[in-house]
């Protein structure tokens, strides 16, 4: 064949022709796993556009069967997208407000809900039907999109406006051949839990194809602080990106463009950075040649530079990870840490772990919640790092068992998650994140911090169980000794439970009622056998009104009485209060010591 026949050949190939025929490097390898990223894709894109317009997200989705496919129906309440935007956000790879942005999100490269529109044109030939309203002043618009692959633009099938119930939003909906699953790891009801762990500021409402509805409640009020945009560092940067910054800056000469092209590059460290690199600081940049930019390149490496400032990530927090863990698992115990911000070529990031343990969790087997930046990451859990660093930590001297090198078994919930401006992920289907060290390291460190609390904690709940089993000896035969040597020596009966209390060393309440006319005059006596100074809140809760000199007293339907009291070991106290009614807890409520520390009252945790 001759060269001339073989250019007739050649031809160029669109990136929707190309994701066309390899839909698997974007996630839709199969067809169960096909209907998760769909939703996957447009569950991202709510949230960050809720998030990005300062909105609480209320994301709905369904799922129907229709004839031999689903139909994937996604609707958030956040700003909504204006006409012109509809067809290319839907109906074209690669286009987005997110790629050259260098802050922490959670899509970037263009591809997500697009790429989830070609896969439904191709596996059963039915446009995505979007709907979006921008004002409540305005009509919605709905479209039909479909993908032109040879020229990777959309098509716009139908176009009209209707009135809309909402205020703004969007909602987009697509036919697609899948697999249903429901009672596996990767499904869309544990995409849609895991997501909500990690994102409690948003409501999530699933109803899956048999009809039933799942809520996923919002369990805080309060956006996440939106990460700001940062420009590049300098230890981030290659010889081809770099070229293409000098070709294309507005920069006048090299010290404006070092200063103005990258952050945390001030005066002083251009002075020493050019002279390092022994170029001229009022050079071109766009006049540069590849073996001077490679010089600069050297001069980057050479020179230590302040870290990119973090305020481009968005963490979850340790409070709200331990509050989603308690709502969404029901364990005894749960601990979380966000570690300080750290640094990989020229990327900050950093790294949160939450352990949640016993409780309602029944599962032998320790699951594992992965996520990067605030994405569920279902598959591939065995050739991640994430996975691999809790792996290598010896969970045996944490208190749980552990084969080598496998994942830990036990009662427990370990969440990993990493928030960076660049994730360095294994793929493009975005499931895995590589083994780069200085995220490894940190991560082990939070899980070891993590484990340390555990043992504690183990530790603890070990103490209790034996002092509780010697505590109930104690009460069985005490009381029967005590009523003997009363008789015998003709004394009245002593009070077993604060002799129990101390041999136990125990805090001791005793509650003294007596009435008189409908008034119940009460005394609290406080005994602190501990070998500690104790700091208490004390509480009764009564109906009717109450007089208890020194005590803050705040009437609702019932009032609540509190006492601050200080006691060191060995002290007791007395307190004294009037109440005309009833009291209606069963036992004082304490706070400020441990439950197993505790006896003649109920913990109560503030």
């Amino acid at each position: 064949m001759r060269a001339e026949e073989l250019a007739r050949k050649q031809k160029e190939i669109s990136i929707a022709e190309f994701f066309e025929k390899n839909k698997h490097i974007l996630g839709y390898s199969n067809p169960a796993k096909a209907i998760i990223t769909c939703v996957k894709e447009a569950v991202d894109n709510s949230l960050d556009a809720c998030e990005d317009a300062g909105i609480l997200p209320d994301i709905f989705v369904k799922i129907d069967r229709v004839d031999k496919h689903y139909r994937i129906t996604v609707e958030d309440n956040g700003p909504g997208i204006v006409r012109e935007q509809i067809p290319r956000v839907f109906g074209k790879l690669l286009y987005g407000s997110r790629f050259h942005a260098i802050r922490q999100s959670r899509g970037q490269q263009g591809i997500g809900i697009s790429a989830a529109v070609l896969y439904a044109q191709l596996t059963t030939g039915k446009p995505a039907v979007v709907t979006s309203k921008t004002s409540p002043k305005s009509k919605a618009v709905r479209m039909e999109i479909f993908i032109n692959t040879r020229k990777n633009e959309p098509e716009i099938i139908r176009e009209e406006e209707y009135d809309w119930y909402v205020s703004s939003g969007t909602r987009i909906e697509i036919e697609i051949a899948g697999s249903y699953a429901r009672e596996r790891k990767q499904s869309v009801y544990e995409y849609l839990r895991e997501t909500s762990v990690v994102n409690p500021h948003a409501k999530i409402t699933f109803v899956d194809p048999d009809g039933e509805i799942f809520e996923f409640r919002r369990l805080s009020e309060e956006l996440p602080p939106p990460p700001k945009e940062i420009k590049p560092h300098p230890h981030g940067m290659e010889i081809g990106q770099l070229m293409a910054m000098l070709r294309y800056t507005k920069a006048k000469n090299l010290k404006d463009f070092l200063k103005s092209e990258f952050v945390r590059v001030g005066d002083k460290t251009t002075s020493e950075v050019l002279e390092k690199a022994g170029l001229n600081p009022k050079a071109k940049p766009q006049e540069l040649e590849r073996d001077e930019a490679a010089k600069l390149l050297n001069a980057f490496r050479e020179t230590d530079f302040l870290p990119p400032p973090t305020d481009c990530l968005s963490p979850i927090g340790e409070s709200l990870i331990m509050k989603s863990l308690m709502a969404r698992y029901r364990p005894e115990w749960v601990y979380a840490t966000t570690r300080k911000p750290s640094v990989y070529s020229g990327h900050p990031f950093l790294v949160e772990v939450g352990i949640a343990y016993g409780g309602e969790i029944k599962e032998d087997r320790v699951t594992l919640l992965r996520y990067a930046n605030k994405i569920p990451l279902l598959y591939q859990q065995g050739g991640c790092a994430l996975t691999k660093a809790v792996e290598t930590v010896n969970w045996k001297s944490y208190g749980l068992q552990q084969s080598r090198d496998e994942l830990p078994v036990g009662r427990a919930v370990i969440l990993t998650h990493i928030a960076s401006t660049n994730i360095p992920y294994t793929s493009e289907s975005k499931e895995a994140v590589a083994a780069i060290p200085e995220i490894t390291d940190e991560v082990r460190l939070a899980l070891q911090e993590a484990g340390r609390k555990l043992r504690e904690y183990l530790e603890r709940k070990e103490r209790a169980i034996k002092k509780k089993k010697k505590e109930d000896v104690l009460n069985k035969i005490l009381p029967l000794l005590a009523r003997k040597l009363c008789e015998i020596l003709e004394k009245d009966e002593i009070d077993v439970d604060r002799v129990v209390a101390r041999i136990m060393g125990n805090l001791h309440v005793k509650r003294e009622v007596a009435e008189e006319d409908g008034v119940a005059s009460v005394i609290l006596r406080i005994f602190n056998f501990t070998k500690a100074r104790r700091e208490l809140k004390v509480f009764e809760m009564c109906s009717g009104g109450v007089e208890a000199e020194g005590a803050k007293v705040s009437q609702s339907s019932y009032a609540t009485v509190q006492w601050d009291v200080a006691l060191n070991p060995g002290e007791s106290i007395e307190i004294n209060y009037r109440v005309r009614g009833r009291i209606i807890n069963k036992k004082p409520f304490v706070s400020g010591v441990d439950a197993e520390l505790l006896s003649g009252a109920e913990p109560f945790g503030l």
